[in-house]
């Protein structure tokens, strides 16, 4: 059973939908925090502008007891200090008062703050004589005011004034923080009941447009099976008309399964043509043998060698070609091309047509001296096949390559099949017989060991009209 978090849809989803309710709740976070500190500005700044009214008033020399405080005390408390911060004035109605620099709620009896006779009806600024002036500071504090028994938050604003005789006091006047409380509140339950909608979008639209998005790879994934279920790699996965990322996974699918579908046809044709060739000279081995076994002495002894020795030959190149197949990295020897072709030309007395070394520079190749000896035998026996009376071998350096040449007098490979000669099993020269023209694989040998040293083989036309055959291989670093 599909656990329903067990698909990239899902698991999409679900962390687009969690992003984003993050983003959300650090975004509300700071907006009501903006908020608040905008609202309680505000605030301070009613509660200014309250204080420097009555400020003002100190300051003009309006004696503490008749001061013009706000009616509206739950609206605009205040509070009046002296220089010892005393209580010398405060609003109607305050029963108590937190955050300011006093906590008295009754002003004490002083000389300023006697109430006036109720029908001295003088003008106030009469009374007043010019030289007090207001501080341009503002503190700032939060607290609480209980009005008529109504306890409620306040922002304060501090006002520091002198009057025209010296005497200093401190205004400190309240703005309620109620609507900021309510405002803040109604933006956070607005944000919290619109949060879950919002993330459902979210979930819903990353849930759409990822599967559309993955919808080319279901279908790849699903083609994928049915090619391992029928095992026919001649069949293509789509690919999307998009030039995306999901479009160059179909493409390297797609060229995965053809590099696969010829390494499988490669192989079965490896396997029929192994399978013919070790046919011949077993069959052949059998024959003369039951013919000897049967009448002594008509038993064809070096032809039974000889075929034997052919099986050999064969299993040994089948050997090594699925070793390389297999991918067997060659070792890091340190091998002297120059000396190689000495040590091989003295195995070959034999050989039907003499080889002459043109030169042989020092050239050193790092890799498996085996190998690249038998690179070297498959190249000179082939160019002993095809010879007329010479073969030539050369030895040098070009640049940071080494290279070596065999090269004949024989007819050549014609320039459309110079490839074509390099693949197994393939041989150009169809009328010869199997002894003479051997089992097509050692061409194919030569150019993987040179693939594998991290070189290349090819040919091209000899000097003398035969065919030349190069190897170029890295020279090797001093050690």
């Amino acid at each position: 059973m599909r656990r329903p978090l067990g698909s990239v849809r899902a698991r999409t989803a679900l962390g687009a939908t969690l992003v984003v309710a993050l983003a959300l709740a650090a975004a509300g976070i700071a907006l009501l925090a903006v908020l608040r500190g905008n609202l309680v500005d505000q605030a301070g700044f009613q509660a200014n502008v309250t204080a420097r009214s009555v400020a003002e008033q100190v300051a003009g020399g309006v004696p503490f007891g008749r001061l013009d405080l706000p009616d509206d005390t739950e609206e605009h408390p205040v509070q009046v200090l002296d220089g010892k911060d005393r209580v010398v004035a405060v609003g109607k109605h305050i029963d108590a008062i937190e955050g300011t620099a006093a906590r008295a709620t009754r002003p004490v009896p002083t000389a300023g703050n006697a109430e006036p006779d109720g029908d001295d009806d003088t003008d106030t600024d009469a009374d007043t004589e010019g030289g007090g002036q207001v501080g341009d500071d503002v503190t700032y504090a939060s607290g609480a005011v209980t009005v008529a028994g109504e306890r409620a938050a306040y922002r304060f604003a501090a006002v520091e004034a002198k009057a025209p005789d010296g005497t200093e006091a401190t205004v400190w006047a309240g703005a309620p923080l109620a609507a900021e409380a309510a405002t803040v509140s109604d933006v956070q339950d607005a944000m919290l009941a619109a949060l879950p909608a919002l993330l459902v979008v979210v979930a819903g639209v990353t849930w759409l447009v990822t599967g559309r998005a993955l919808k080319p790879v279901e279908a790849i994934r699903r083609r994928m099976a049915t090619i391992t279920a029928s095992e026919d790699l001649a069949r293509r996965v789509p690919e999307p008309g998009t030039h995306d990322e999901v479009a160059r996974l179909a493409r390297t699918t797609n060229e995965t399964l053809a590099a696969l579908e010829a390494s499988v046809e490669r192989q079965r044709r490896f396997v029929a043509d192994a399978s013919h060739e070790l046919r011949s000279p077993i069959a052949s081995l059998r024959t003369q043998l039951e013919v000897g076994a049967a009448h002594p002495e008509l038993l064809d002894v070096p032809g039974a060698v000889a075929d034997t020795v052919r099986l050999q030959q064969l299993a040994a190149d089948l050997l090594l070609l699925a070793r390389l197949d297999a991918g067997e990295r060659p070792g890091q020897a340190r091998v002297e091309l120059a000396a190689l072709v000495r040590e091989e030309l003295a195995q070959r007395a034999g050989d039907r047509v003499p080889v002459a070394v043109e030169a042989a520079e020092p050239a050193p190749v790092a890799g498996s001296r085996g190998q690249l000896g038998r690179l070297l035998g498959n190249l000179l026996d082939n160019a002993q096949r095809h010879a007329e009376a010479a073969v030539t071998v050369s030895v040098r350096t070009a640049g940071r390559q080494a290279v070596l040449g065999v090269a004949d007098d024989g007819a050549g490979v014609p320039e459309g099949e110079r490839e074509r000669i390099f693949e197994r099993f393939v041989r150009l020269d169809d009328a010869r017989s199997r002894d003479e023209g051997g089992a097509g694989l050692g061409l194919a040998i030569a150019r993987d060991v040179a693939a594998r040293h991290g070189g290349t083989l090819a040919v091209r036309r000899s000097p003398g009209g035969g065919a030349l055959f190069e190897l170029r291989l890295p020279v090797a670093e001093e050690s």
